[in-house]
């Protein structure tokens, strides 16, 4: 008889978005991403950080200040850094796993890849111009988008 208690494929995911999420450098926020094909084999995940050869001691991680004296011009987020990060071929008819909802820019990205999902657990830009445009190119192009339902499970990991 197989147990009844394993995690379903949605908390699978996301829980291995959020693990990619704990790899970030940044302070304040930290954001993962799992990038899924059809048949729920695991193609990229990413996080937010600096570019190779940016190094996290040297460029910024303020969020104020002089534009180029905080991090925003520099960091990655997470969805790019996913989809920049496979080395498969097409990412098209993939299902994209992310803690954070997609910024524009990413929405972008994430569009021209192919990628026909986002299963999102935050949303708390949702007012922002950013976010509502990233939800209006979804609707357009075809990308579906849902909240992760929360299962509530806690999940204890030794390292």
């Amino acid at each position: 008889m197989k147990r009844e208690d394993y995690i379903s494929w949605d908390e699978y995911f996301m829980a291995v978005a959020k693990l990619a999420g704990m790899r970030s450098k940044d302070p304040n926020t930290q954001v993962g991403c799992c990038i899924v094909s059809s048949d729920h084999k695991i193609l990229s995940m990413g996080y937010n950080g600096f570019p190779m050869g940016c190094s996290d001691d040297e460029f910024p991680w303020e969020r104020e200040g002089e534009e180029l004296d905080t991090k925003y011009p520099y960091v990655t987020h997470s969805e790019l850094n996913a989809i920049l990060n496979y080395r498969g071929g097409s990412l098209a008819g993939a299902s994209l796993y992310v803690s954070l909802f997609p910024c524009n820019e990413c929405a972008k990205a994430i569009i021209q890849s192919g990628i026909k999902e986002v299963v999102y657990d935050c949303d708390k830009y949702a007012d922002s111009p950013s976010v509502r445009a990233s939800k209006r190119m979804f609707s357009a192009a075809g990308v579906a988008y849902r909240p992760y339902s929360k299962s509530g499970k806690m999940v204890r990991i030794e390292l």
